[in-house]
């Protein structure tokens, strides 16, 4: 029978919110809940023939893919993945099949990430962390939060989920500012926002959320310059990719007061090492890359995932990204 590996199942919720039964009828199932370093993914993923990941989760550089002799099939959420070296698993003959997000059963789930964005932003505002610890500490309250009425958010990135946050935004009274390198005046004021350009966005914002994709265009584009800018009072929130912010200058940032704080979902490294810097520095609210991470979401993640695992057993393989020459 075919070996399939689930991978980075952190909460062990994908044998529950997808129905595997086709899949496991005809293949040895195990699931990983644990993150595999590349050496312990060389050995504990040998033996498979069909790797499913999400999202970003688990790298598979060239130099793992060429230490899984079996590996037939990847499967990925999303249309690429960019820890994944898509040459080397076609030079190996591995297949790689992709989500499609046009599908219905991911229409009614797209929000999920804007949502926890919003989240985050008014737990960050409000110092809702450290006020939690103290709760849980047997403490009482000890810092005072931003209204966010009548303040100024800025928006790196004006795509699907920059518009939802543009609404949200309103509907808390805020002024919505934006800036992305192809952004138009046109497109910004169809959701009530106003194009600005990237000084006046870091400098006018309250508050400045980042809603961009990781490219080389856009790592490092919030750097030392740009959180100089910042108003002492204003917070940075990124639910987008970790190096799309220079960590070393945001850590000095949040350390020297530059600005009251930050709210971050993504890391340079995930998952973020246990003796990281920004676990401990000041003014700074953590989450573990939740922003995907609903039940609704990830079932409908691993249903895709199913029926392009059944679609490969079947011989006809659908949604491969890197089809044969």
């Amino acid at each position: 029978m075919p070996s399939v590996a689930i991978l980075d199942d952190y909460a062990g919720l994908a044998l529950r919110l997808a129905d595997w039964s086709a899949v496991q009828s005809r293949c040895q199932v195990t699931v990983f809940d644990r993150h595999l370093s590349e050496e312990q993914a060389a050995d504990a993923l040998r033996p498979f023939d069909v790797l499913c990941t999400m999202r970003e989760r688990m790298a598979l550089p060239r130099s793992l893919i060429e230490r899984l002799p079996n590996l037939k099939l990847i499967t990925i959420v999303g249309k690429s993945l960019p820890n994944l070296d898509m040459a080397a698993a076609s030079e190996r003959g591995v297949l790689v099949a992709r989500s499609d997000f046009a599908n219905p059963r991911f229409a009614a789930v797209r929000d999920a990430t804007p949502e926890f964005a919003w989240g985050l932003l008014i737990a960050t505002v409000r110092n809702l962390a450290e006020e939690h610890r103290r709760m849980r500490d047997g403490g009482w309250q000890a810092s005072a939060g931003m209204t966010l009425s009548g303040k100024t958010l800025g928006l790196l990135g004006l795509g699907r989920i920059g518009k939802r946050m543009a609404g949200y935004a309103k509907a808390f009274g805020m002024e919505v500012i934006s800036w992305s390198q192809h952004l138009t005046e046109e497109a910004a004021a169809a959701v009530g926002a106003r194009r600005v350009d990237k000084a006046t966005l870091f400098a006018e914002s309250d508050v400045v959320s980042i809603h961009l994709v990781l490219s080389e265009r856009t790592r490092g584009l919030v750097g030392q310059a740009e959180l100089a800018l910042m108003k002492p009072h204003a917070y940075l929130i990124n639910t987008s990719r970790g190096p799309i912010v220079d960590e070393a200058a945001l850590i000095d940032a949040l350390e020297s007061g530059w600005i009251a704080g930050a709210g971050l979902d993504v890391y340079d490294t995930e998952p973020l090492p246990p003796g990281h810097r920004l676990r401990s520095v000041p003014g700074v609210t953590l989450s573990p890359h939740l922003g995907y991470v609903t039940r609704e979401m990830l079932g409908a993640f691993y249903s895709d995932t199913v029926e392009a695992v059944v679609a490969w057993l079947d011989g006809a393989p659908i949604r491969i990204a890197n089809p044969p020459a």
